[in-house]
């Protein structure tokens, strides 16, 4: 399992910022990806939780080849119906809300955070700008999103950090009741920790915080950037628990593999951004926009929401039943198997070289978070496989 010299030479061009594995993907269909080898891998990281209908869907293939003939970009300067469409189709899944389009999560994070602290100055004054987080949450690697992102060490490089932000133990709403104020503008949760590896809270923690912040007259922001789009079993993770947040983040999953990202809000909370407030010059463009519409009609016409919901509970229960010593949680395909020792990393190795993609999102948890798609069949063969590794590393 090696990369071409030319290949390593080019690389050494690019900022060391990533561990990339030493394998070179050139080609993905369905739930599996090819290397410059030809070598064939079962993909369950999916770009991490990004190709929610598999590589190269023909529909998203077909979406995005069209508008690129057509049209590429012009700005947010002028309308396109790409992105009217899209906003059109968001705001009918989420009962009314309006979107901002970004490139990625951490954008629709940052937008978020320039939302609220708006909001609270607009409704009640300057004071009103502090946002409660939590600890091990994760919102992107801007310095807003850094800020609110609940990991001291990922912080510290990059110190000082934006001041105004509290954060708090996920899943404790007591916890949460205490540090809430008047000068709260918003609470910002992600329903499942996903770069925490699959952490899910306790039953009624977001109906609490919805609770807590219309208590306070703050808003409510839920990141959901990786446990949107059916990930979970349901078009956006807080329908779980029956909540509407006052503003959503998406991205990941809503492209299918292209940049793009949203931000999304209640009018009458949207309405606190004016012209000149926030910008972006690719967000929304025609050919992600494109993308996301195919991507949703997908989700659709192929019931993807209730088969993230089986084929999840097949996937967790199968790692359930393989003796491994870690905790298996998650819920719909956002899972995670958490070990006391620290082999993640070991384990996503011992996979790699036997063709099955998965991803270390912690030293002591192995995430998997496969597409939609993904057959009974395909299930079983990543069982098959993580059984071996299991016992690799045990013998080891």
């Amino acid at each position: 399992m090696t990369v071409g010299d030319s290949i390593i030479e080019e690389s050494s061009h690019m900022m060391a910022t990533y561990r990339r594995w030493p394998v070179e993907m050139v080609a993905g269909s369905g739930c599996r990806l090819t290397d410059s080898a030809g070598r064939s891998y079962l993909d369950f990281v999916a770009g991490i939780a990004v190709a929610s209908v598999g590589h190269a869907h023909p529909r998203v293939t077909a979406a995005v080849t069209e508008q690129a003939a057509r049209l590429v970009h012009v700005s947010n300067l002028y309308v396109t119906r790409p992105q009217a469409e899209l906003a059109a189709r968001l705001g009918a899944l989420t009962h009314g809300m309006l979107s901002f389009f970004t490139n990625s999560g951490a954008e629709a994070v940052e937008c978020a955070l320039k939302l609220a602290r708006k909001w609270g100055k607009d409704t009640a004054g300057p004071h009103k700008s502090r946002i409660i987080a939590t600890n091990e949450g994760f919102h992107g690697r801007t310095l807003g999103a850094l800020a609110a992102t609940g990991q001291p060490a990922k912080q510290r490089p990059f110190a000082p950090m934006l001041a105004g932000f509290t954060h708090v133990d996920f899943g404790d709403g007591r916890a949460l009741a205490e540090v809430m104020g008047d000068d709260v503008a918003a609470v910002l949760l992600e329903p499942i920790q996903g770069e925490a590896g699959a952490v899910v809270p306790p039953e009624g923690y977001l109906r609490a915080a919805r609770s807590l912040c219309d208590d306070w007259k703050a808003l409510l922001v839920l990141d959901e950037v990786q446990t949107g789009i059916a990930r979970t079993g349901a078009w956006f993770a807080h329908q779980h628990e029956g909540v509407r947040p006052d503003v959503m983040c998406l991205a990941k999953g809503l492209g299918g593999g292209l940049p793009i990202g949203a931000c999304l809000a209640d009018p009458g909370v949207a309405a606190t951004l004016t012209a000149g407030d926030h910008g972006s010059t690719f967000g929304g463009g025609p050919v992600q926009c494109a993308a996301a519409l195919a991507v949703l009609e997908t989700i659709s016409s192929e019931g993807l929401v209730e088969r993230a919901a089986v084929a999840g509970e097949r996937l967790m229960s199968g790692l359930r039943a393989l003796p491994h010593g870690g905790r298996v949680r998650g819920k719909g395909l956002l899972i995670g198997v958490a070990f006391e020792h620290p082999v993640a990393h070991a384990l996503a190795g011992a996979a790699l070289e036997r063709g099955l993609l998965v991803n270390d999102a912690t030293p002591h948890v192995m995430r998997l978070v496969p597409p939609l798609v993904i057959s009974d069949d395909e299930i079983d063969e990543a069982l098959g496989i993580l059984e071996e590794v299991f016992g690799e590393i045990e013998a080891a």
